[in-house]
């Protein structure tokens, strides 16, 4: 059965920085998972704890004090209101949240390729250089997988976005293409050992037709390793949500996934 367009687990509130938009609330978000026959959607603002030193300047206001003012959620008897957040790792490989503060989220979404914070996810001497953003995209999954994490409830965040270089669109795919197969395949097996989810990003799967076999590349191997998908938007307004079902429905269609290739966060 082919893959069924029923979740978003990466949207964005007023509570992120980025966002700062008083019309994305919670109810706007339960609007459209209503208006898209959605089942389940999760809440995941930008967060760094207070209890780890060594934020920046911009994360440093989104500690759990901060986007848990989202609680409680809204209540739909069709669908599930999860809450999450997304979490920083900066350029020493480090977590921006305890492992006891897990239990606090329904799901965690950690991005390995905001390489776009110049001295807290990368360092100076790296920005402009793009086959070590490569590597970077290599080093940076592979030490999150090596983390003793409860990677039933974790989420890895848009592994093909610009974010990766952000000097420019052909510099961004540029990096894509300089990793190798081999690490890819690597990478991916111990993720599907581990459980985690591999997000499709609405962002990320927005590509031209010419891009496709770069974009998509990661994700086919993914899934030939064994590794489960989850859909997100990354929604920081509510315009973002026009247009995701028929973006995630291409990207489905495009690497035959079905409902067995599916991610499912274990309190679902």
């Amino acid at each position: 059965m082919k893959y069924k367009i029923d979740h978003d687990y990466h949207i964005h509130s007023y509570l992120s920085t980025c966002s700062s938009d008083a019309e994305q609330t919670t109810e706007r978000m339960l609007k459209y998972a209503k208006d898209n026959s959605l089942s389940s959607i999760c809440i995941t603002d930008h967060y760094w704890d207070s209890a780890i030193d060594g934020a920046s300047n911009w994360y440093a206001p989104q500690n759990f004090e901060h986007i848990s003012k989202s609680l409680p959620l809204p209540h739909d008897k069709d669908i599930k209101f999860l809450f999450g957040c997304e979490c920083e790792m900066d350029k020493n490989m480090r977590l921006g949240m305890p492992r006891s503060r897990f239990d606090d989220f329904d799901f965690v979404i950690i991005p390995t390729t905001h390489l776009h914070m110049k001295n807290f996810t990368i360092r100076e001497e790296d920005k402009e250089n793009t086959p070590r953003r490569a590597e970077l995209w290599v080093e940076r999954l592979d030490a999150l997988l090596s983390m003793e994490l409860p990677f039933h409830k974790i989420g890895v965040a848009h592994l093909a976005c610009n974010l990766l270089n952000p000097k420019s669109r052909e510099e961004a795919l540029r990096t894509l293409d300089l990793i190798q197969d081999e690490e890819m395949e690597r990478l991916f097996a111990k993720a599907a050992t581990l459980g985690v989810g591999i997000e499709l990003n609405k962002y990320d799967m927005s590509f031209d037709e010419s891009e496709a076999d770069t974009i998509l590349r990661p994700f086919r191997i993914a899934k030939y390793q064994g590794c489960k998908f989850y859909l997100g938007t990354d929604a920081h307004h509510p315009n973002y949500f026009q247009g995701a079902v028929e973006v995630f429905d291409r990207a489905v269609t495009m690497l035959a996934l079905t409902e067995n290739d599916k991610f499912h966060i274990e309190t679902l």
